[in-house]
């Protein structure tokens, strides 16, 4: 029997140098000196969505989306979500509340240009909202953001927050609603299902299990994501990085866009607005 849970797909619109396990290496500064690939990525997952009828969210760097006006034109046109990632790809943990407020202010500003419509969602950077700045998600409700999607309840060197509830939930005094990424509780903890390395490091089979048993098992929608630079194995090598940072950023890229195409039949897909949100909640942000 075919599935009958929607599941909510993103994409994190970022190149493959301003990943935060490169930023020790290379800096905002270093970005214009790179080869710069996001756009043909991104065309690219356009047309595999497109061909398999997938709707999705793109959380969208405001860096990117300024350099890239007509392929975030391309985005909405195509009938996705526009999302903020941020503007620069800086992890909250590294912002002061001033920094973070001017941050997605601006950034939520140049996307609503950009679509000529609202942007309602965000996501850090590295899911890096976790218990020590629980303060952005105000900051994220005062700027006129609807969702965040922003923790990982799970225990990781970078991010996480272990004991969050792993399905949506409200923050900020209700006024804005967290939707942490899909996990599966084994053996006593959370692991990630929902995409990224993850899906590069497990085989297929166990991304497939976790996420029916998530819509079967506890009846709840899964959130995935991924990068356009995950489906791209030929871009350059950066230099100068660490091991763990090697092997997490080039692991199976090129098994990439076969796991990514057979998840998107495997499963029903939508945008986070429409999964996570009833008709009613939706035409109250209008």
């Amino acid at each position: 029997m075919a599935p009958t849970i929607v599941n909510a797909m993103t994409v994190d619109v970022e190149d493959y140098f301003q990943v935060s396990a490169f930023e020790d290496t290379v800096t905002p500064e270093d970005w214009k000196s790179f080869p710069q690939r996001v756009e043909s990525n991104v065309d690219w997952i356009l047309n595999t969505f497109d061909t398999h009828g997938v709707k999705a969210t793109f959380f969208t760097l405001g860096w990117i989306a300024e350099r890239y006006p007509s392929m975030v034109k391309r985005i909405v046109s195509a009938g996705h979500e526009l999302a903020s990632h941020g503007w620069s790809h800086v992890r909250v943990v590294n912002q002061c509340p001033k920094s973070f407020r001017d941050d997605v202010n601006r950034t939520k500003q140049v996307l609503e240009d950009l679509s000529a419509g609202p942007v309602y969602g965000y996501r850090a950077a590295s899911y890096s909202i976790n218990e020590s700045n629980l303060w952005a998600h105000d900051v994220l409700a005062d700027a006129g953001y609807t969702y965040s999607s922003s923790i990982a309840p799970i225990k990781r060197d970078l991010y996480g927050i272990p004991d969050a509830p792993r399905f949506r939930y409200s923050v900020s005094d209700g006024r804005l609603a967290e939707i942490p990424i899909t996990t599966i509780p084994i053996a006593g903890r959370n692991l990630n299902c929902g995409g990224g390395g993850w899906f590069r490091l497990f085989p297929y089979s166990f991304s497939r299990w976790s996420l029916n048993r998530v819509n079967e098992a506890e009846k709840q929608p899964g959130l995935f994501y991924f990068h356009p630079w995950e489906i791209d194995p030929d871009q350059p090598r950066v230099d100068g990085i660490s091991r763990k940072a090697k092997f997490r950023h080039y692991l199976n890229l090129d098994q990439m866009q076969h796991r990514l195409c057979k998840l998107l039949v495997d499963f029903k897909w939508s945008r986070m607005d429409e999964v996570f949100f009833s008709q009613a909640e939706r035409n109250s942000w209008l």
